[in-house]
């Protein structure tokens, strides 16, 4: 009896719980399953548009040869220049957003003050709103013309690395329109970490430093992890990124294929850090 009865609990919360999420299951197959299924089978066919029909026409890896070794133009002239730039940028962001996290949870007068005005930039600013102001030249660092800071670093990085390096620094605006968010999740990760630590740290006679290695960083290693996946997806889906100018104008199979080598791309990217974190936490478990 006693069985009958856990079986039936059993079986009700299951039915509960499908209930509950059947809503995000049809949606997520509607509108998410159904069009990632049907952009992968566009990529191998070559797409005829009229006012009055669509046909396709089955060409198999036509689309993916001619982007990936018959026209460079479309993926790797800009693609890898932009790849560069985004090696700068992501680490930029996320450390800048961890220092000004960090600043901002210190109590000064006006603390609210300057915690909203990191973080009006993501809610009154667009990516054309930001792509205009780039376009007009501002954003830059006024030091960098001042001091000859790109002649520096032309002058000690080959032309392959300098360029991306001086495009994020002379379109500085755009780490402060990114970093809104990743210092808003920094500033939750920094007040879960236990005054107490800090107390006991100042106690033993640690300094700053030896406080900001020793407790904030390794108590900030998840929140660095989700601020990093969440950087990478929000750069690589930015308005100017040239692989999304590129999608505009493609035949929609071949911007299908595009579309489908971009995200191994952007996989690749978040497998990386997969394993920095992985590898973090890990020499984090056996130093303890």
């Amino acid at each position: 009896m006693k069985s009958k009865l856990k079986l039936r609990a059993s079986l009700l919360e299951y039915v509960e719980g499908s209930i509950f999420i059947a809503p995000w299951f049809i949606g997520f197959l509607v509108f998410m399953a159904f069009p990632l299924g049907y952009s992968l089978f566009m990529s191998f066919q070559k797409v005829t548009i009229t006012a009055s029909y669509t046909t396709t026409q089955f060409v198999g890896w036509t689309h993916y040869r001619y982007i990936l070794f018959e026209n460079g133009d479309m993926l790797y002239n800009q693609l890898l220049p932009f790849l560069r730039q985004a090696l700068f940028m992501i680490p930029i962001i996320v450390i800048f957003a961890l220092l000004i996290a960090i600043i901002l949870n210190q109590k000064f007068a006006g603390r609210t003050f300057f915690r909203a005005i990191f973080f009006l930039p993501v809610i009154l600013s667009t990516g054309e709103v930001v792509k205009e102001f780039l376009t007009q030249g501002e954003g830059d660092l006024g030091f960098m013309s001042k001091y000859n800071v790109s002649g520096i670093i032309k002058a000690n990085l080959s032309a392959t690395w300098s360029g991306p390096l001086i495009g994020v620094l002379d379109s500085f605006v755009l780490i402060l329109w990114y970093s809104g968010v990743q210092i808003l999740i920094f500033l939750g990760g920094r007040q879960t970490i236990s005054n107490s630590a800090y107390e006991a740290a100042r106690i033993d006679g640690a300094g700053p430093w030896e406080t900001f290695w020793k407790i904030t960083l390794p108590a900030m290693t998840p929140f660095i992890f989700l601020n990093m996946i969440y950087t990478v997806v929000d750069l690589f889906t930015f308005p100017t990124n040239p692989i999304l100018q590129k999608v505009r104008d493609s035949e929609y199979g071949q911007y299908s294929a595009l579309i489908w080598i971009y995200f191994v791309i952007i996989s690749v990217f978040l497998s990386i850090i997969f394993i920095i974190f992985s590898r973090a936490t890990k020499s984090q478990r056996d130093s303890r």
